[in-house]
């Protein structure tokens, strides 16, 4: 049986960089990524046949944990009956149908096969509802690879991004205005200026993608206010939080609703799937109801619909699950928290339902600026540490933790364990070192 190390330098001969999306190539922890054979419940097992705690669940779909019995019978079943048929099927409208009852803002719903897929599109209609061109977004927060979206913030506090990425078009960047997230002075000011030519505010409602960042008391629904005074449509990028943190997502949670709704992960069961949605009046400039086109293959995949359908089933039909998973969680964070303060180790930790981050800093972290200040050479350290120990955790700091329904309390309380042996560690050779 091939090593981690040999499985990889065999990957490096045939896929670009070895890995197919690159935070999966571990280089921001220095360390060789594992190459997984298997996963059941909370745990996975590596093809040198060592296993570990999950906390990456694929990075948020498996919120019922790794092979749930429901979904694999619906995956079987589905698969049993053909793969693909490029035509309406009835367990697509079952899952819009949950879909747009658990989301009071959606009206209707589309699905694709990416959260990135869904929310090029999503932006495409609210340019072509609006007959505007330019976006506001925040910096930290990441909506896939479209890009218009793959940009960083200018050289002033009010400008218009620049490409992030090799390939981006910088007259595309130039329609994106980034803005601190948490920040409604910059919002006001920016939809003073050009807010007759913007389309929509794109936002995840709870930030991910810098590590988990909540929102400000008030900063939702004043940038919802903002947007919607001026014409333009708010976008509620739910990829991560729809139907993570509770039913329903972040807007049933923080009682905000967008204008359109980007969801993916959860909704999927695991398998390749997403959506956007909104109102009808919206949603009804689609083709083929109105001009605005978006199309594809194998978007409402019977066998990836299947799947969702029946992850999203269980949640609606056990809401025990929920509170299951914020009590784990619960536990988790303060169990961390805890151990950090036994080794005087400044860690900060955020936190919403079932996801979190532990940020090695004193915090706290309400922005990317915030973000960045966290010691990441700490991090890189913990990560080694806590995978040595069987625990396998996002590889890089500005990521989520994601537990499952099928964490149990000894996964919890032994995370908890080898995180303070962990913080000692590190602690202790911080203090040689200084």
């Amino acid at each position: 049986m091939a090593s981690n190390r040999e499985a990889f330098d065999e990957a490096r001969r045939f896929i670009s960089g070895g890995v197919n999306s690159p935070v999966r190539a571990f280089k921001a922890v220095g360390e060789t990524p594992p190459f997984i054979a298997s996963g059941y419940g909370s745990k996975i097992t590596d093809i040198e046949g060592k296993e570990y705690v999950d906390y990456v669940g694929s990075w948020g779909p498996h919120i019922l944990g790794h092979a749930p019995e429901p979904v694999i019978t619906a995956i079987t079943r589905a698969a049993k009956s053909s793969t693909s048929f490029g035509a309406p099927t009835v367990t697509e409208t079952a899952l819009a149908r949950i879909i747009c009852e658990a989301l009071p803002d959606c009206e209707r719903v589309r699905l694709t096969n990416s959260g990135t897929e869904a929310t090029m599109s999503a932006l495409r209609l609210a340019r072509g509802a609006t007959g505007r061109s330019k976006i506001v977004k925040f910096a930290g927060c990441y909506h896939g690879h479209v890009d218009s979206l793959l940009v960083s913030a200018g050289s002033g506090a009010l400008t218009f991004g620049s490409p992030d990425s090799a390939g981006v078009n910088a007259n595309v960047a130039a329609d994106t205005i980034v803005l601190p997230f948490n920040d409604v002075d910059h919002v006001e000011r920016a939809y003073a200026e050009f807010g007759h030519e913007i389309a929509a505010t794109i936002v995840e409602p709870i930030a991910g993608n810098m590590g988990v960042v909540m929102p400000v008391r008030g900063y939702l629904e004043s940038i919802a206010a903002i947007t919607r005074e001026s014409g333009a449509l708010l976008i509620m990028d739910e990829v991560m939080t729809g139907f993570r943190v509770a039913w329903g997502g972040a807007q049933r949670l923080l009682n905000v609703q967008g204008d359109l709704t980007v969801l993916g992960k959860v909704i999927g069961g695991g398998m390749p799937l997403a959506a956007f949605g909104g109102r009808r009046e919206i949603m009804e400039q689609l083709a083929p109801e109105g001009p605005v086109y978006q199309a594809g293959t194998l978007s409402g995949n019977p066998v990836a619909v299947a799947a969702g359908l029946a992850a999203l089933t269980q949640l609606r039909n056990n809401p025990e699950i929920y509170r299951r998973l914020e009590v784990l969680s619960a536990r988790l964070e303060f169990g961390l928290r805890t151990a950090a303060e036994r080794a005087s180790l400044p860690v900060y930790i955020a936190r919403c339902g079932s996801i979190l981050t532990v940020f090695f800093q004193k915090g706290p972290v309400q922005d990317l600026e915030g973000a960045r200040r966290s010691n990441t050479g700490q991090f890189a350290r913990f990560h080694a540490l806590m995978r040595d120990q069987g625990h396998y955790l996002p590889p890089s700091q500005f990521e989520a933790w994601f537990v499952s329904n099928a964490h149990t309390f000894r996964d919890i309380d032994s995370t908890i364990a080898a995180a303070e042996r962990a913080f000692a560690e590190i602690a202790e050779s911080s203090t040689i070192v200084a």
